[in-house]
């Protein structure tokens, strides 16, 4: 998958995951029928995004299931007969990607990329069954207070990666036990860069980001921080980047390229640790692998 998503990329992506391809439409009319005469109406009909064909294509197998008289996939009170405290012996295959926060706004944009690159996926979220509604099987959701030492050890069961998309998380849990890569998505270079009534609206906020970057630091885990440029909501895809170090703090980045980072950072592991920045620019990406190796790289110089 390419590292820059342009709009023709879209037709591949959707391939990958036999989805079907829509041409836009720009306009439909229907018929209501009156008791004097048939009333015709036409309206717009906007262009559906990539990520909404994905979400289509997601929430299509739930109502499916329904159509056909399949059964649920949960119980009526949303729980997991399979969820309990007892753990296998002998090693387990690691293989997973946890996302933390995965009913937020940006961690439903991880998941997504991570649907895209068939990844074994495992979110944390509040509501279960909203999440099953949302994704389906692609998905092992899981409600709990992560605090609960026997709910982490639960949702830490089979992660290689963990992908933190929002702040607060690393501030709260305990041991990241047998996790061998997190990836922190930090708006800490933003917060620091807020002035006035923004620094103390941020303020909290940049509390939990400096807290959870030196956490991760001292963690003795591999860790991939991407300090991001204000996050804005605007279409993935469509801008190339600029990892020029000083850049995040004025700088936007698309919360979809974000979430296309943090997916591409999973195969680029380092040996101890990686921080860089990114915003929306003008390099284009092809190779995100390549690119993320030479940034640490280039990071590790600067170290040394």
């Amino acid at each position: 998958m390419a590292g820059v998503l342009p709009s023709s990329s879209t037709l591949s992506l959707l391939a990958s995951l036999n989805l079907p391809y829509q041409k836009p439409s720009y306009s439909s009319c229907f018929i209501l029928s009156t008791r004097k005469s048939p009333l015709v109406q036409c309206k717009a009909k906007k262009k559906v995004s990539f990520t909404d064909q994905i979400l289509d294509y997601i929430e299509g197998g739930p109502k499916l299931r329904k159509w056909y008289g399949a059964p649920e996939l949960l119980p009526k009170d949303g729980t997991n007969v399979e969820e309990d405290d007892e753990f296998p012996e002998g090693e387990e295959t690691r293989d997973a990607v946890l996302v933390t926060d995965g009913d937020s706004e940006m961690g439903q944009m991880v998941i997504l990329s991570l649907i895209v690159k068939r990844a074994r996926i495992k979110a944390l979220v509040k509501d279960k069954r909203a999440a099953l509604e949302a994704f389906g099987t692609y998905v092992e959701s899981m409600a709990g207070d992560s605090r609960d030492k026997p709910f982490l050890r639960r949702a830490l069961r089979g992660v290689c990666t963990v992908i933190c998309p929002n702040e607060g998380f690393l501030s709260t849990v305990g041991s990241l036990k047998g996790v061998k890569h997190v990836i922190l998505l930090s708006q800490l270079s933003v917060y620091k860069g807020a002035n006035g009534i923004q620094a103390l609206l941020k303020s909290n906020a940049r509390k939990l980001a400096e807290q959870d970057e030196s956490i991760l630091v001292a963690s003795g885990i591999p860790y991939t921080v991407i300090r991001a440029g204000l996050l804005q909501n605007s279409s993935g895809g469509t801008q190339g980047f600029s990892f020029e170090q000083g850049s995040s703090a004025k700088g936007t980045l698309s919360k979809e390229d974000a979430a296309f980072i943090c997916v591409e950072a999973v195969d680029a592991v380092p040996q101890k640790g990686f921080i860089f920045e990114v915003v929306n620019g003008g390099e284009k990406v092809s190779d995100w692998k390549e690119c993320l190796n030479r940034l640490m790289e280039k990071s590790e110089q600067q170290l040394q």
